[in-house]
């Protein structure tokens, strides 16, 4: 609400005034949960800085801590996976959970539960899928000893995300209700909001897309309703994807046009190598749609509702690779080399509809080769969906490359 961005600014002015660090502290730090779940990025990572800056100069660890976590957020969202990382465990390493303890009182939630949870979709993102469920039940283990029920409805809300990510439909389900029936005790909005989007995600995923849809929907409207914009890009990503599995492609196209309208805007690239993955994906349906062949380009002229729909799948998906390689997103990077992968070999394997394609069995191999290094720099993870997608696809390609 416009009315904690006015106190906050009203306190930090009176801060500055009376030379009161502590204080000032505090007011700062509100401004920045103000700015960050209004998807206002920029601003909020300046005042991150100002809160790291300001903390150092201060003798109790309890500064450092909470500033260690802001900046770690700001970095994530952003798109600075390693940077955010580096911030989380720079927070954790500090923190201390009796001497501490107050801070969940103080800011709303616990900075140890919430720099091990938002944590784990870093490390998740970068490359550490089994580290990221570790970190993540860590999480939930310490706001369980809280008691602070706040601090445990964010650790469960925010897991089903990282679920989400693994692609794991009954854990996302689990733990989404389990945010739910607490949020509903204790009349946590926001978290509520989330619950109704992932309730949706398992719908779709569980073949009642219609209803899934209509559930993301009704999320996402109820969590804007909140004033926050904090994580659109993702929700956006997620309907368009529901739309592509009940075949409404151009649905698809147009919310991610709406998402990638709000990347630019705010800045929110924590996502981003997701949503022109996606967008190859549904482009690719268009095209089979289309033309009956897997694989084709896609031809449609571009119309006011995805303007983008020239592009063709592989441009998309070279897009994607491009940025999880500079956000250092090994994850992405995997789904994504596996869908332009996919795509190649649709277009050169003797049974395929479209085998007289331009694509030609060396450009197979390329790819067959980014998606070898990709795989073989996973050190762990190997039961996810992901990785167990990807072995399966080098095995089919071993033969044909």
């Amino acid at each position: 609400a416009p009315a904690v961005a006015n106190a906050y600014t009203r306190a930090r002015e009176l801060c500055q005034q009376g030379g009161e660090a502590p204080l000032l502290f505090r007011a700062l730090f509100g401004l920045w949960a103000f700015h960050i779940v209004r998807a206002e990025h920029r601003t909020a990572l300046t005042l991150a800085k100002q809160l790291l800056d300001l903390a150092e100069s201060q003798p109790d660890t309890a500064f450092p801590v909470q500033a260690h976590w802001a900046l770690g957020a700001s970095s994530l969202a952003v798109g600075k996976m390693a940077v955010a990382q580096a911030h989380f465990a720079q927070s954790i390493a500090l923190y201390d959970p009796t001497a501490h303890r107050p801070l969940a009182f103080l800011y709303g939630y616990d900075p140890g539960m919430s720099c091990r949870t938002v944590g784990a979709w870093a490390l998740w993102a970068l490359g550490y899928p089994e580290q990221a469920v570790q970190q993540n039940q860590a999480a939930i283990t310490l706001a369980q000893a809280l008691s602070h029920p706040f601090s445990l409805a964010y650790a469960l809300g925010h897991t089903a995300r990282l679920h989400q990510f693994r692609r794991e439909p009954l854990a996302v389900q689990e733990r989404t209700q389990a945010a739910i029936t607490l949020s509903t005790e204790q009349g946590f909005r926001f978290f509520l909001t989330q619950g109704a989007i992932f309730l949706g995600v398992v719908a779709v995923e569980q073949g009642r897309g219609q209803e899934g849809i209509a559930q993301i929907q009704q999320g996402i409207a109820a969590f804007r309703a909140t004033g926050a914009e904090l994580y659109r890009p993702y929700f956006l990503g997620l309907l368009a994807e529901a739309y592509g599995k009940v075949a409404q492609a151009e649905e698809g196209l147009a919310l991610l046009e709406e998402a990638f309208a709000v990347v630019e805007r705010t800045d929110e690239r924590l996502h981003e190598a997701e949503l022109w993955r996606l967008r190859g994906e549904l482009l690719l349906r268009m095209s089979e749609r289309a033309t009956g062949r897997t694989g084709e380009e896609e031809r449609i002229s571009p119309s006011p509702i995805h303007p983008f729909a020239h592009s063709s799948p592989e441009a998309c998906f070279q897009k994607a690779i491009d940025i999880a390689r500079q956000q250092q997103a090994k994850s992405l990077e995997l789904r994504a080399v596996i869908s332009l992968v996919r795509l190649r070999q649709s277009q050169v394997l003797p049974h395929a509809p479209c085998a007289t394609s331009h694509v030609s069995r060396s450009a197979l191999g390329e790819a067959h080769n980014m998606l070898s290094d990709v795989y073989g720099w996973f050190t762990e993870g190997f039961d996810t969906k992901d990785l167990q997608e990807a072995k399966a696809l080098l095995d089919s390609l071993a033969s044909s490359v």
